[in-house]
């Protein structure tokens, strides 16, 4: 598929993936699936995502974790969307905490249905939002095949699946491995987090869903030999010592980048923190304590891969698109809601 090495803010980037034409993907899943039926639903999507970063910039990052969360769980289905009366909807689950976006998707839809009713589907409009804030925020733009339809259905329990933090190096390769994405995924959809430092957006040191302080339990409670409790310590000393006197026990309100030296630029800098042991969570430590991972790790932060490749850029977006393929409902299955937070 087609894409260019940049990507700015012009909606015109967006729009014009349709001009090389349909490409099939996958078999169902196609670029330019709206190019007849709804000419303007890409452009629209990346008009109402300019609109929201005009007032916020920090929904950019949010919309790409917003698709990485709906396609962990039973796939690219804007199940993550739907709003339960009782608290038991998927969004509910304490692993989509803190998630945004939902309303930039809603936004989009409502808009969609005045210009094509009932033709674009909530998962779509997920899809192509991701994508248009990856390349409003430098990234690569790519395009992106559509003609997904929405799930109906959508569990609090369902999202007991997605990638945690805390997970061992084993976990994370087998919870993408059962999405049909492999070691080599799992290392670029990483650097994701890429995406949450490009606009200065911190992860928090606060309480996960095991109620367990995360920051913490890597500085100060981590498991060493003769159960004894201390720092991790493949954490560079002074490091470790940085990261102490900014997060200390009990602290709920510091926040930390997750990319060191490069908070404002998408690039492979996350990755080079991770070879030099200045990884700020866990799991992404864990890339580079891992055989199956730490040769793709070196392989992108490698001086030669600029020139010669891989490239990181372009296979970033091909993982991304990769992803977004995970579970996807075509043709008569599924629905197109009406409303993306309910069902029909």
């Amino acid at each position: 598929m087609g894409r260019s090495g940049g990507g700015g803010p012009a909606i015109l980037l967006m729009s014009a993936v349709l001009v090389a034409g349909v490409a099939v993907c996958d078999g169902k899943l196609k670029v330019g699936f709206y190019s007849r039926s709804c000419p303007t639903a890409e452009s629209t999507v990346a008009s109402v995502v300019q609109q929201f970063a005009d007032a916020d910039s920090t929904i950019l990052p949010a919309l790409v974790r917003l698709q990485f969360h709906d396609c962990f769980v039973k796939g690219c289905d804007a199940s993550v969307l739907i709003k339960g009366g009782n608290n038991n909807a998927e969004v509910d689950n304490n692993k989509h905490q803190g998630l945004r976006g939902l309303d930039v998707i809603e936004s989009a839809k409502a808009q969609l249905e005045s210009e094509c009713p009932g033709v674009v589907s909530c998962a779509d409009i997920v899809a192509l939002a991701s994508r248009d804030a990856l390349a409003f925020t430098g990234g690569p733009a790519f395009d992106v095949p559509t003609g997904r339809r929405d799930g109906k259905t959508s569990n609090l329990r369902d999202a007991d699946v997605l990638p945690d933090v805390k997970d061992s190096i084993e976990v994370l390769r087998s919870k993408f491995a059962a999405n049909g994405l492999d070691d080599k995924d799992l290392v670029l959809l990483s650097c994701n987090h890429i995406l949450l430092l490009l606009l200065a957006y911190y992860i928090i040191a606060s309480v996960d869903h095991g109620g367990e302080l995360t920051m913490a339990t890597t500085l100060y409670n981590f498991p060493l030999p003769g159960g004894r409790k201390g720092a991790d310590p493949t954490i560079p000393e002074s490091f470790l010592s940085e990261l102490r006197s900014r997060c200390a026990p009990g602290d709920f309100n510091t926040r930390l980048p997750l990319d060191r030296g490069s908070e404002g630029e998408f690039d492979t800098s996350i990755l080079r923190n991770i070879r030099n042991r200045f990884a700020v969570i866990a799991s992404d430590a864990a890339l580079y304590n891992a055989s199956a991972t730490v040769g793709v790790v070196d392989t992108y932060t490698s001086m030669l891969s600029t020139l010669f490749g891989p490239y990181f850029r372009e296979d970033f977006a091909d993982a991304m698109v990769k992803m977004g393929s995970i579970g996807v409902l075509t043709d008569r299955a599924g629905e197109v809601r009406k409303v993306c937070s309910k069902f029909n």
